[in-house]
């Protein structure tokens, strides 16, 4: 029994000086090697005093890398200033375009000093000129970046930033409109039945529960209330068998 007593106090005494290491080393005590007594090699070989922390945080970092890179790639688009900033074929920037660069320098807590431009896209192509397209995007890329530098450098230095532009050529994100407004349209296409009563006409109601009371017809009824609605057609309503 001695014994047992003896090693479950060594074993809390290990323990204890586990909590005293912690994941650093504390140094030498002795025998000027590397893996002497006192930078916790002995112990270190039976008991890992970076439990469970160490473990949590390679965890969490091949959580959060997937999720990082979507992160990351939505900043990127969120800094872009597209070609509809401007107006067609020149480099003015339209009202919204100045309302976006706006935003991007009112940035809490610290505006990001990175912002994205979009290659010029809306350069007419002509198949009698097609050989000279390239450069006219060229050029029309250059103005505009010119002019997103001189407006972001007219913005209140209350917090100065030197933006760094950068041009790429990313696809535009979203869903197009008319898909949203063709499941509207057709919302009705294939809907059967009705919600309208005896004289034809929708009668809702609700029952003592506080709950939608749908009567369908003389067909049958579909309720979600109690027994004691007080509906137009509820058992203590004008016309149901406990009205006067």
């Amino acid at each position: 029994m001695n014994r047992i007593v003896r090693a479950a106090s060594a074993v809390a005494l290990a323990a204890g000086s586990a909590g005293l290491l912690g994941c650093t080393s504390t140094g030498t005590t002795g025998g000027g090697g590397d893996h002497a007594v006192g930078d916790g090699a002995i112990l270190r070989t039976f008991y890992d005093p970076c439990y469970p922390e160490r473990y949590n945080a390679t965890a969490r970092a091949e959580t959060l890398s997937a999720f990082s890179s979507q992160v990351n790639n939505a900043q990127i688009l969120t800094q872009t200033i597209w070609n509809w900033y401007f107006e067609p074929g020149s480099d003015k920037l339209t009202p919204a375009g100045l309302a976006k660069l706006d935003s991007l320098a009112q940035t809490r807590p610290a505006p990001d000093p990175r912002i994205y431009l979009q290659a010029a896209r809306d350069v007419q192509v002509l198949n009698a000129d097609v050989e000279g397209v390239a450069a006219r995007r060229e050029d029309l890329t250059a103005r505009r970046a010119a002019a997103v530098r001189k407006y972001m450098a007219s913005q209140p230095a209350v917090y100065p930033v030197a933006y760094e532009l950068y041009v790429h050529d990313p696809e535009v994100v979203g869903m197009p409109g008319e898909f949203a407004a063709q499941a509207f349209r057709g919302q009705r296409v294939g809907y059967s039945g009705s919600l309208k009563g005896q004289a034809g006409t929708p009668t809702l109601s609700t029952g003592g529960g506080g709950q939608v009371l749908i009567n369908t017809g003389s067909g049958g009824a579909a309720s979600g209330g109690s027994a004691g609605g007080v509906g137009p057609n509820g058992p203590n309503s004008p016309s149901g068998p406990n009205g006067p």
